[in-house]
């Protein structure tokens, strides 16, 4: 079914409501908007959030055999048993914040044992081909892909979840993401391509090199998906289906950071609705995000320097939309706390 735009019939009602709180008009920012979005998507002025999640995706890629990272693709599954042991930081940040996690294996090389209510497995291929010598993955793989990450929706949907933050984990998916944005933004490579993982100053040029001459392999590409099946990834694949999905159920969208937004672009040139869902809330430390972010308008809830992945960003903002709901279902109005106006 296709993404509704949010219906904004209310949309002064809810505003009223905010500006009627015990405040100085606009006094709390970014929270006040925050609380306007939430309030449209959910259709009410009293919103509630239930069973919030982060949905990682995970998937090997093939252009590492480039050396386009400074870590070996091997570390993608070990960090897949990490994220399953509760031992990595968006374990930590879910834990600290009250989200549930929920990995999906779509594309890792190797094998993981039976599924479980926090890892299950969709995985369309043991990681994508070599992009620089053949599209990443054949369309049917990243349609494939991107049901993978609708029925994890669906899932989480069913389990009563409204919001949900969308995470990744995949040696070399900078280069997918990089790629990606230059294509769909138009902006030169240069201006999208970054350290990734930590590379140094050589690292980078034999990176921007190898992407170079991927961009020009598939250049005649303009459609979408012919784009996402070429240059794309499995993880980022699922997400942009996810996020399609979860905005279909009209479900708060938490975009992470650079490799999310990338996915999202994917999503937003199928379903250009899809933005009214999404909570931006982090500005990434990977070159090309803010450009990212500057393209869809998005003002990010957060600046920290992170450039981690993995839904990190979504589980460190999720308390500031619980304050934006907090606000809009317990603060005192003015008439209600027999506070006088402002003449």
């Amino acid at each position: 079914m296709p993404v509704l735009p949010v219906n904004k019939q209310h949309q002064a009602a809810f505003q009223q409501v905010i500006d009627q709180k015990t405040k100085p008009l606009g006094a709390l920012g970014a929270l006040e908007a925050l609380a306007l979005q939430v309030a449209l998507i959910q259709q009410t002025d009293t919103p509630q959030l239930t069973k919030p999640h982060v949905a990682v995706f995970a998937a090997d890629h093939g252009l590492t055999a480039e050396g386009v990272s400074a870590y070996p693709a091997d570390v993608t599954y070990q960090m897949v048993e990490n994220f399953r042991a509760g031992g990595a930081a968006i374990n930590v940040f879910c834990r600290q914040n009250g989200l549930q996690l929920v990995v999906c294996d779509v594309g890792v090389r190797g094998i993981f044992e039976e599924n479980t209510p926090d890892f299950v497995k969709f995985k369309v291929a043991h990681g994508t081909q070599n992009m620089r010598h053949q599209p990443a993955m054949t369309t049917d793989e990243a349609e494939a892909a991107m049901d993978a990450g609708r029925l994890v929706v669906d899932g989480l949907h069913h389990r009563g979840c409204n919001i949900l933050g969308f995470g990744e984990m995949g040696i070399g998916n900078t280069s997918s993401a990089s790629l990606l944005m230059h294509r769909l933004l138009q902006l030169p490579l240069d201006q999208c391509v970054g350290r990734g993982t930590g590379l140094t100053d050589d690292q980078l040029i034999h990176k921007l090199a190898i992407l170079t001459d991927v961009a020009r392999r598939y250049e005649s590409l303009t459609q979408p998906m012919d784009l996402l099946a070429a240059m794309g990834g499995f993880e980022l694949a699922a997400i942009a289906g996810g996020m399609l999905r979860a905005a279909e159920y009209g479900m708060v969208i938490l975009v992470d950071g650079f490799i999310a937004t990338a996915a999202l672009l994917v999503a937003h040139a199928l379903e250009p609705a899809v933005l009214n869902y999404c909570v931006f809330t982090h500005q990434s430390d990977e070159a090309g995000h803010r450009l990212m972010l500057a393209h869809l308008n998005a003002r990010p809830l957060l600046s920290l320097g992170l450039r981690l992945g993995e839904g990190t960003g979504c589980a460190l903002a999720y308390p500031l939309v619980q304050a934006a709901v907090a606000m809009l279902n317990q603060m005192a109005s003015f008439a209600s706390a027999g506070v006088s106006v402002k003449e």
